[in-house]
């Protein structure tokens, strides 16, 4: 039976999904952007800034769980405009360390709220 999370400590969206779901022994992320914890707005027009927040959006997350990033197997980038890709991977590089999860990055017409940049994980236990 999958287990469910909605995390209290990211921004409590009314949007109808969960932050996290495991089934046995993976579990997966919803959509993670660089937005504010308090109010849901983006940490800044920067996507360097917006990846930095999403990535340590995506810690708090996986923390709750008792997971870190080393669990991560699989990521999705999702990048408004593809060049923006060397901004994203310097803060992407700076976070997860060798050997790294698997990867795709795609250039994606829209993100919510406007955002560059926005992850999706696929995590082992």
């Amino acid at each position: 039976m999958p287990e469910h999370h909605f995390s209290p400590l990211l921004h409590q969206s009314t949007a109808p999904f969960s932050h996290f779901v495991r089934h046995g022994n993976t579990g997966y992320t919803a959509g993670i952007i660089g937005q504010r914890t308090d109010d849901g707005s983006l940490v800044s027009e920067d996507v360097a800034l917006q990846c930095e927040a999403m990535m340590n959006k995506l810690k708090t997350l996986l923390g709750e769980l008792g997971l870190g990033l080393s669990n991560i197997l699989r990521t999705t980038i999702y990048l408004t405009d593809y060049i923006d890709f060397e901004a994203v991977n310097a803060v992407y590089a700076r976070h997860l360390h060798e050997p790294f999860p698997v990867r795709t990055t795609v250039q994606v017409a829209a993100l919510p709220l406007g955002a560059k940049v926005q992850i999706d994980t696929v995590v082992g236990f």
